[in-house]
């Protein structure tokens, strides 16, 4: 998968895949395949006679003096080429099937191999032996890699761990750490993997017309495969068309752009004028062969096609590419006006930065401006598609869910909002990019390498739909049974962090909209004068969930038991032999310490007690100790120490039932007394 794009910035150490076709550096050796076609295939029959040696001739072959070595040096070779996927197979050979040492340079470049060309299990098993042997010498672009490959294969929690211990020991390697900044709100959306996706990269699909798409791939239509990218061993990438199809939500029938666009190298993510009469796409600076810049690097360039007399014209590139730096994926405003495009040209905050031209009357285009620091960052920013409101873009950014992830940046009059994380389940572990939507927001396509796939990079469509997931109810009082108005209804997700509040309305009615499906949540409820009520609440499959909170008055617990006034609450239980306050205790504590909040001039007593096992002079101190725990707890939520008189334990004195000295009785019959009681002395 990591084709195309990393043509666009090997320089830079990146590392993403088709994705980053866009933007890709190329070199002669790598793509003259019609010329090299005879040595090109000498090294992949060499490779697969070596996979299909028996384990044990293998072994033998590779313990003859010399044999490592050199193949040792042919996957330098392939990788110094960028050949990745040859130079996978041989390093993964001498690694796995040889007592070679596990080099830095020869983990590195293992890793490196299986990262490029998309193989993240593979990739994950040398960067992480690499991570293990070398920690201290690892280097900050091989760690970024390695963090990468850790999120791609769902290693979250030790990617976000490693991280911070390596910017601790490295300075701040990765900068400051960013804020998570994804969007919360549950996006309800139906995904499907599009018909036209081959075993190979297909991605960046584009809106041409009113129902069709034009994307890029690398499946080879031919007859006979003959050219092949050998940074992943696919075909080259060209432009393909399909048609939307409404009743089936499918891509379908795709064939050939253009001949007079797709060339023998690659062509990918297009954009087009609001008339769709111009294309703007990105393709290898070449004209009858590749021309290099002054770093010895095949760039991209942006070309420019118009639709005349019923067919594209020879494509001609825009004025601000250059033959030192890339340029590439064009995005078109909505009016035509402006144009959109990634490049890693000097001056950028990051490894590839968005810019914008305007797109003059007379064809030509103003100077690049770059968007600034809300929408670029130091890493790579790709693929942009700007609409009315918004712009939409991929980055591999710092805690991102995966590799790239997609943002969206609001925009008014030039001025771009922080870029947002789409979240799930747009995003994946792994490369997430090229997405376009529809002029309502409600539908697009995008591309990802996500598990599941049928090929590399697949062309996904979407379609956000209704979103009735809700939770609604009336809240009312637990005694009389008559609605609470007024009453504040809080909303938290399952680790107790808050989403969102309401008040009841006049009828007691609150509702919360637009949940995710079949996820847990609690309500809780509050209101003057009466104990707070909390429920666990699951919505379900798009429909509305209905509950009905029930507050009880604080005045209930206050009960009279012959002749006096106490604070009646679930019986206060203490383990045996100790006399620290339970987490069930404390939540009935809590109650008292409600009404006292609300009635400010009750006086209370404690009175604690014990059940009969032991000595009764042991029994009577540890009671003491329970009284004075109680009170000290009380007295910890805020209540002033005045207005509890006394704090005494009792021991056994006052036990609830028979079961004194000398008596057998059970566990919960000896626990019945280990209680503390609150006497209320004024009010």
């Amino acid at each position: 998968m990591k084709q195309l794009v990393l043509f666009f910035f090997l320089l830079c150490a990146l590392g993403i895949r088709s994705q980053e076709i866009a933007l890709v550096d190329t070199n002669d050796m790598a793509i003259d395949i019609l010329k090299k076609s005879k040595d090109s295939t000498k090294d992949t029959v060499y490779s697969d006679k070596l996979e299909h040696l028996g384990r044990r001739k293998l072994q033998q072959y590779l313990r003859k003096k010399g044999v490592t070595t050199k193949l040792i040096e042919r996957g330098n070779e392939y990788f110094d080429k960028m050949w990745y996927a040859e130079a996978a197979r041989i390093y993964d050979i001498v690694l796995e099937q040889s007592d070679v040492p596990h080099t830095y340079q020869l983990l590195s470049k293992a890793g490196d191999s299986h990262y490029y060309s998309g193989n993240m299990e593979k990739s994950y098993k040398w960067y992480h032996q690499l991570y293990e042997l070398y920690k201290t010498e690892i280097s900050a672009d091989k760690f970024f890699r390695y963090a990468h490959v850790l999120k791609g294969t769902g290693r979250y929690r030790r990617a976000a761990k490693l991280t911070e211990l390596f910017n601790g020991a490295n300075q701040g390697a990765f900068g400051e750490r960013e804020e998570i900044n994804t969007w919360k709100g549950p996006a309800l959306v139906e995904i499907k993997n599009m018909a036209i996706n081959s075993q190979y990269s297909d991605f960046s699909p584009m809106f041409h017309k009113d129902s069709s798409v034009v994307y890029a791939s690398a499946k080879d239509s031919s007859f006979i495969t003959t050219r092949k990218y050998r940074w992943t061993n696919q075909p080259f990438l060209d432009l393909y068309v399909a048609r939307a199809n409404e009743e089936s939500e499918q891509l379908t029938h795709p064939k050939k752009f253009s001949k007079n666009i797709n060339t023998k190298y690659h062509e990918a993510s297009v954009a087009f004028s609001p008339d769709q009469k111009t294309i703007y796409f990105t393709r290898n600076n070449y004209k009858k062969k590749l021309k290099r810049g002054k770093n010895g690097i095949n760039h991209l360039k942006i070309y420019r096609s118009r639709y005349i007399d019923g067919a594209w014209e020879e494509a001609v590139e825009v004025p601000f590419n250059s033959e030192d730096y890339s340029t590439g994926h064009p995005s078109i405003s909505p009016d035509g006006k402006k144009l959109y495009f990634v490049s890693d040209r000097p001056g950028g905050y990051g490894q590839t930065d968005i810019y914008m031209v305007d797109v003059l009357e007379d064809g030509q285009f103003s100077e690049p401006e770059n968007l600034g620091r809300t929408v670029n960052t130091d890493k790579k920013e790709m693929f942009p598609y700007i609409t009315d409101n918004a712009l939409y873009f991929s980055s591999d950014r710092n805690m991102g869910m995966g590799g790239l992830d997609i943002y969206k940046a609001d925009h008014v009059d030039g001025i771009f909002g922080v870029g947002i994380n789409l979240g799930e389940p747009i995003n994946s572990n792994r490369d997430d990019f090229s997405y376009i939507v529809d002029a309502r927001g409600e539908k697009g396509y995008f591309a990802s390498n996500r598990k599941g796939g049928k090929g590399d990079d697949d062309i996904y469509s979407f379609k956000y739909l209704e979103n009735l997931n809700a939770i609604s109810g009336h809240v009312s009082d637990e005694k009389t049974g008559d609605t609470i108005p007024d009453a504040l209804v809080q909303l938290f997700n399952k680790d107790q962090v808050q989403i969102a509040e309401v008040r009841t309305s006049k009828d007691g009615s609150f509702k919360f909209e637009k949940l995710k499906p079949r996820t847990g949540y609690v309500v809780k409820t509050f209101k003057k004068g009466y104990f707070d009520a909390v429920q666990n609440v699951d919505t379900q499959n798009n429909i509305n969930v209905e509950i009905s909170p029930s507050l009880m008055p604080l005045k209930e617990i206050i009960k009279e038991d012959k002749g006096v006034l106490k604070l009646e609450t679930e019986t206060i239980y203490f383990d045996f032999d100790r006399f620290y306050i339970k987490p069930e205790a404390a939540k009935e504590l809590n109650k008292l310490v409600a009404v006292m909040r609300e009635y400010e001039d009750i006086v209370i007593k404690i009175e604690s007690h014990t059940d009969a096992i032991g000595r009764k002079t042991y029994n009577k101190y540890l009671s003491d100790k329970r009284a004075k725990s109680t009170r000290d707890y009380i007295i910890a939520q805020g209540i002033d120490p005045s207005r509890i008189q006394s704090a005494i334990g009792y021991g056994e004195e006052r036990l609830l039932n028979d079961c004194s000295d000398g008596i057998r009785c059970g566990r919960s019959q000896h626990q019945e007394n280990r209680r503390s009681e609150f006497i209320i002395v004024s009010q």
